[in-house]
């Protein structure tokens, strides 16, 4: 007959055992917690991607809201037609006139008209032609012309008393114009004697007693005809 054993007996030899199995199952728990704590987790513990169709899903079109055109400009105003009208066509002008009152404060101007004075010529065809030197050849007319001029105005220009007196001395040089009808017109003094005014005056007046000429002519139309002479004045 074998002897029983006391389950605590038997009990008691395992209990190193458990120990041991329950110190490996402590490190274990511990190891794993510090695992946890020391690594993050790797990519294959976040789960996985779902890559759907992108081909399947539409894009909504959005359309951008563009500013309105510019209206159009307006269209150009109607050009005005000239019309030409005949020579034959009557035309009726109603021209109204109405009585203007000028006012007291209203100046009034008077347009004086001018005249356009002829042209004044120094040598023309026909030169003017003193009285009594009408007959021979042109050039002897002109010279006879010329000889009258000079003896006439020595002839009647009358030297001054005072200047005389005083001894004043000199020669005046005077322009004269033969008009259209031959009478001696324009008169004026292109230099005079210095201090003796009354010498040009003199000159002067001389030259203005000029008797009338023929008119000279320029393509045998009358036309004025300018003179320059000089007077001189001498004491003998």
């Amino acid at each position: 007959m074998e002897p029983k054993k006391n389950p605590e007996a038997d009990l008691e030899s395992k209990i190193g055992t458990f120990r041991l199995v329950g110190l490996v199952a402590v490190l274990a728990l511990v190891l794993i917690a510090f695992e946890w704590k020391t690594y993050e987790k790797s990519a294959s513990s976040l789960g996985t991607l779902q890559v759907e169709d992108l081909e399947d899903e539409m894009i909504p079109i959005t359309q951008q809201n563009q500013p309105p055109p510019p209206p159009p400009p307006p269209p150009p105003p109607p050009q005005e037609i000239l019309e030409i009208v005949e020579d034959d066509v009557e035309i009726e002008d109603e021209v109204e006139i109405q009585d203007a009152e000028a006012d007291m404060e209203t100046e009034i101007f008077e347009v004086e008209e001018v005249f356009d004075e002829p042209e004044i010529f120094t040598i023309v065809e026909d030169m003017p032609i003193f009285p009594g030197c009408e007959s021979g050849t042109k050039q002897e007319r002109e010279t006879c012309t010329t000889n009258k001029i000079y003896a006439y105005i020595a002839n009647n220009v009358k030297y001054p008393p005072m200047a005389k007196d005083a001894g004043i001395t000199g020669t005046v040089y005077i322009k004269f114009v033969v008009d259209e009808n031959g009478k001696v017109s324009s008169t004026e003094i292109l230099r005079g004697v210095s201090g003796g005014k009354s010498l040009d005056d003199a000159a002067v007046a001389a030259v203005k007693q000029l008797p009338a000429f023929k008119p000279g002519k320029q393509r045998g139309k009358p036309v004025r005809v300018a003179y320059t002479v000089p007077v001189r004045f001498n004491l003998k």
